[in-house]
């Protein structure tokens, strides 16, 4: 590919085959393309977790491991979520990585409004008094060291200072927009 000098926008040579490339649009919205893409790239599920008045928690695609040393996670957290507020001023969040068995659950906090705690989740305090889930793949809490503005939403990093991983299944997936199963 050459480079148009003036916009660095990719241009195909004349010997280079034609490519989803070449119908890139640089006009396209931004946040619509970036949605677009993303309903592309499969996501672990999890649900975050902290307690306030009440326990609050939704489910996030965004977890990502930042490093080993000291062991720091990320997250990203929409400042209009119900969560917001709580994960705004909690010293420690949960995070809960869900198994395939899980999808309503996933659901359930995905959706704005639910009884997230109510009758059908299984729940106890964990330590720091942060709400852990039942049958998860795995879980961690983390003392928040970090939130960091980000548009609409804000990166939350965590240092894990507990957990377990030893839950049993396969993990749950998020992908164009479902959740779904690993398929090998």
């Amino acid at each position: 590919m050459t480079a148009t000098p003036a916009l660095g926008t990719p241009r195909l040579a004349a010997s280079e085959p034609p490519s989803a490339f070449s119908d890139f649009s640089a006009a396209a919205d931004p946040s619509a393309l970036l949605r677009s893409v993303f309903r592309r790239h499969a996501a672990g599920v999890a649900v975050i977790t902290a307690c306030g008045e009440k326990p609050v928690g939704f489910t996030a695609t965004s977890l990502a491991s930042v490093a080993a040393e000291p062991p720091l996670l990320s997250f990203g957290v929409g400042t209009a979520s119900s969560s917001w507020p709580v994960i705004a001023e909690a010293g420690h969040v949960g995070v809960h990585i869900l198994g395939e068995h899980q999808r309503e659950l996933a659901e359930t906090f995905a959706r704005s409004g639910a009884d997230r705690f109510g009758p059908g989740t299984g729940w106890r305090p964990g330590p720091e008094g942060v709400p852990l889930l039942d049958g998860v793949l795995g879980w961690l809490v983390c003392r928040v060291a970090a939130r960091i503005p980000a548009g609409d939403h804000h990166v939350v990093i965590g240092e894990v200072t507990a957990g377990d991983p030893a839950g049993a299944g396969r993990p749950l997936l998020y992908h164009q927009g479902r959740f779904n199963a690993l398929r090998d």
